[in-house]
């Protein structure tokens, strides 16, 4: 019923991006090609697979593996379109610092993700006089695919993301939150992507996570994808409502960054975003939430008791990590779609068996190669 894990895709002709020549951008992905690339950062996914009708999950992402309250970390959140119950997000802008897990999750499972981080928080050795706690937890609505509203996922269930968050290799597609969302009509799912400065411009890393589950019109590196498969918003009528949906963007760097510029650095991952066609519609909750891992700028228990000093890149040497940002985004993407698998299910509103196709690979290649780019 359950499964938590780093592994691929189960379809195994799923590829990443680059594998079949996408390559965003100029900058190099670090190891993975993943936010686990930012030294660190942990991921993990429980995916709940049940019946006809249940395709949900959750994934965490822990930006280091210790005492996430007592350590904290600098933050930001950017709001393009707020249709979207982004808990915690109050007090990230209010304080500039996340203090848990992030977990993403479902629409209906905000509630049980923000109890299973208070749970793993509050149990978490040093934390014995804690008594309040800033849960930070994203979501989109898979409803198209899982019967969100038998609120299948516990929060017994959902710790498992927390505590089998790894680094390295992160697993892409249907899995985790991924497991029923929906992009651009095809099945979209978590996708991730990374970037490493040259070393004269600081040599720091960047990297992205996505929960992709809206819509628009498909683009990749330029490419009307979307309008050649004869699939995109606003193709049958104006009130076509399939640009809807959501997508939570996660951002990590190494860089010392202060909250204004991990601000920044968020807002910079909505240019990816719209580099593969979404629409930012009016139903569509999209959110980037950033932080830094670096050493410099950690709100531990001695910087907090005292006036300290932090380390902080100056603005003139932050347009790198920008480019950085856009480029991880659209790939995390590209990579969200390309890894996931074909999707059917009962839908229990509707009444009727849903299919929702994963994006198809051989085709995008022939899309591609006609428009001049080289194909692997």
């Amino acid at each position: 019923m359950t499964y938590v894990g780093v592994a691929s895709a189960e379809d195994p002709t799923s590829v990443r991006a680059r594998q079949i020549g996408i390559e965003p951008g100029v900058l190099q992905p670090g190891t993975y090609n993943a936010i686990t690339d930012v030294d660190g950062v942990r991921v993990g996914h429980v995916t709940l697979r049940k019946g006809d009708s249940i395709r949900t999950g959750a994934t965490a992402i822990l930006p280091h593996g210790g005492n996430l309250f007592q350590d904290k970390v600098p933050a930001a959140v950017v709001v393009a379109n707020g249709f979207g119950k982004l808990m915690g997000s109050t007090q990230v802008d209010e304080l500039g610092e996340i203090e848990t897990p992030i977990v993403l999750t479902n629409t209906l499972g905000v509630p049980r993700a923000a109890e299973a981080i208070v749970n793993w928080t509050l149990a978490y050795p040093g934390n014995e006089r804690v008594v309040s706690v800033n849960a930070l937890v994203g979501e989109t609505n898979d409803s198209r695919l899982n019967d969100i509203r038998s609120r299948p996922l516990t929060a017994e269930i959902i710790a498992e993301a927390i505590t089998g968050a790894r680094s390295g290799a992160v697993a892409e597609g249907s899995v985790g939150a991924g497991t029923g969302t929906v992009a651009f009509g095809w099945k979209g799912g978590i996708g991730t992507s990374s970037r490493v400065l040259p070393k004269k411009l600081g040599g720091y890393t960047v990297g992205v996570l996505v929960q992709s589950n809206f819509g628009g019109i498909l683009q990749m590196d330029g490419v009307p994808i979307g309008e050649a498969l004869g699939q995109y918003y606003l193709k049958q009528e104006l009130n076509d409502s399939s640009s809807d949906g959501s997508i939570i963007i996660v951002v990590a760097t190494d860089a010392p960054l202060s909250p204004g510029n991990l601000r920044r650095l968020g807002n910079r991952t909505l240019a990816g975003l719209a580099r593969t066609g979404s629409s930012f519609s009016n139903g569509s909750g999209d959110y980037a939430i950033s932080f830094s891992t670096a050493a410099g700028v950690r709100r531990t228990p001695a910087v907090r008791a005292a006036v300290a000093e932090i380390q902080d890149l100056p603005n003139d040497q932050i347009s790198p990590l920008f480019q950085a940002a856009i480029e991880s985004a659209e790939e995390a993407i590209y990579n969200s779609m390309l890894m996931a698998r074909t999707e059917r299910s009962f839908n229990t509103v509707e009444r009727s068996w849903v299919t929702v196709d994963a994006l198809p690979v051989e085709r995008v290649k022939e899309i591609l190669r006609a428009h001049g780019r080289k194909m692997q």
